[in-house]
């Protein structure tokens, strides 16, 4: 028989940034059960990732005025079998430092978001896919250091 080809489920995270006392920090979230995370989605088969990243944001943070700025590229994870779309997003308000959000994703659990320091290690709280995609942001964010870089406010 022919080897079948693996089967990767496309998600989009969208990438919010600010800037707080000298540091780039990174929003995220404490998962009830899986610990810290970055906002992300499955693709829909009708939807473009750039769509999805828009939307899930919304849906897991309530964040509903969030504008795409460009697309930051993919992380391949093999052992999740996911393909991560990752997109720049900036909103045009100040967010608060921290906030709770109930969201109806996997029968509903609350999501307690943060701001993490780009320029801290993320430690065993953060599962290790999660890991990964902080890697891949500080590169982009070091690619970009030379120029603009579109953060909130």
């Amino acid at each position: 028989g022919s080897i079948q080809p693996l089967k990767f489920t496309d998600k989009a995270c969208p990438v919010l940034l600010r800037w707080r006392e000298g540091h780039l920090q990174l929003l995220a979230f404490r998962h009830p059960l899986a610990g810290c995370q970055i906002v992300k989605g499955t693709v829909e088969e009708y939807e473009e990732p750039s769509e999805t990243v828009v939307r899930e944001l919304g849906e897991e943070s309530g964040i509903e005025d969030a504008r795409m700025i460009e697309p930051w590229g993919q992380l391949l994870l093999r052992a999740e079998k996911q393909r991560w779309h990752l997109f720049l997003c900036q909103v045009e308000r100040a967010l608060p430092d921290a906030w709770d959000f109930y969201t109806k994703d996997g029968g509903g659990q609350t999501f307690a978001f943060f701001w993490h320091n780009l320029d801290e290690i993320a430690g065993d709280e953060w599962h290790p896919a999660f890991r990964k995609a902080l890697g891949f942001i500080r590169r982009r964010v070091e690619e970009r250091a030379e120029g603009v870089l579109s953060v909130s406010p």
